[in-house]
């Protein structure tokens, strides 16, 4: 009996994203900063989630992000990204990185609870999601590069 009461629950163990309620309280912050193609520097301060329970749950439930801040989701190695906006009731850009920091792809003004995939059409290191308008504000475009510690070169 408590072997098969262990493997119910480790099976539903997943689906504890779909019963939050609340936000995550606020991740871990570091700095990160985007070069744009026209050597513009902007700086922001993002949480880091960097655990898959973390990265479940994302900025589900935040009514805002700040102007310079957002969320880094480090996968820790290039994958398939794909991101949705359940219970995400902030319009979000979501920005897919590579491996060596540069821009892959940007969805802009992502649509509030949707249920919708949005993906990096490729394997990327990282997604970073900000405030939505953020890329066009700032002149953001795939290509530019990212500066952040997870993209620098290992020796």
């Amino acid at each position: 009996m408590n072997r098969r009461f262990l493997l119910a629950a480790l099976a539903l163990a997943p689906l504890a994203a779909y019963a939050q309620t609340s936000a995550q309280p606020e991740l871990p912050k570091e700095r990160l900063t985007i070069v744009t193609r026209d050597g513009m520097r902007h700086e922001f301060n993002v949480e880091m989630a960097l655990g898959p329970e973390q990265q479940m749950v994302g900025l589900m439930f935040r009514k805002e992000v700040p102007a310079d801040g957002g969320m880094l989701f480090d996968w820790g190695a290039p994958r398939e990204s794909t991101m949705w906006m359940r219970n995400t009731v902030a319009p979000l850009d979501m920005i897919f990185i590579n491996a060596d920091g540069t821009i892959r792809r940007i969805a802009e003004n992502t649509v509030p609870q949707s249920l919708a995939t949005v993906d990096s059409r490729g394997p990327v290191r990282a997604t970073l999601e900000v405030a939505a308008g953020t890329a066009r504000r700032l002149n953001i475009h795939p290509g530019d590069k990212v500066e952040q510690r997870i993209f620098q070169a290992k020796p």
